[in-house]
């Protein structure tokens, strides 16, 4: 399974379309086995779920996210969590432990950069 988490650095970003890089988590039987960081390729609307989507990942994991990513995401069954925060690897490791949950934090407008995951 291949879980992508929008990041700054290793923490998790407030906004997924603005993040510097997503790290691709690849886990077998419950537990990270790999990690690789790539450099977000540029925020268009609507590339880049189908960009995580075609490199196989099938959740992603941010702080916030716009409406559109969120169904793109839909639309090719990859499952959304939002509202996560704080080192990316460990929201990971709660992720398959089933203690991570998303709160739907979903960002309605993109003029309140660096405000996304606070709703």
């Amino acid at each position: 399974m291949k879980i992508a988490v929008a990041c700054m650095g290793n923490e998790v970003a407030g906004h997924f379309g603005h993040c510097e890089n997503f790290n691709i988590y690849c886990a077998e039987d419950g537990r990270i086995v790999s990690c690789e960081s790539i450099p977000n390729p540029g925020h268009r609307p609507g590339f880049l779920p189908n960009y995580l989507g075609d490199l196989g990942v099938e959740v992603i994991i941010s702080g916030g996210m716009g409406g559109g990513a969120v169904e793109i995401f839909n639309s090719r069954n990859i499952e959304v969590i939002t509202g996560a925060s704080g080192d990316a690897g460990r929201c990971v490791e709660r992720y398959l432990a089933g203690e991570l949950e998303s709160t739907g934090s979903v960002c309605h407008e993109h003029e309140h950069h660096g405000e996304c995951g606070e709703h």
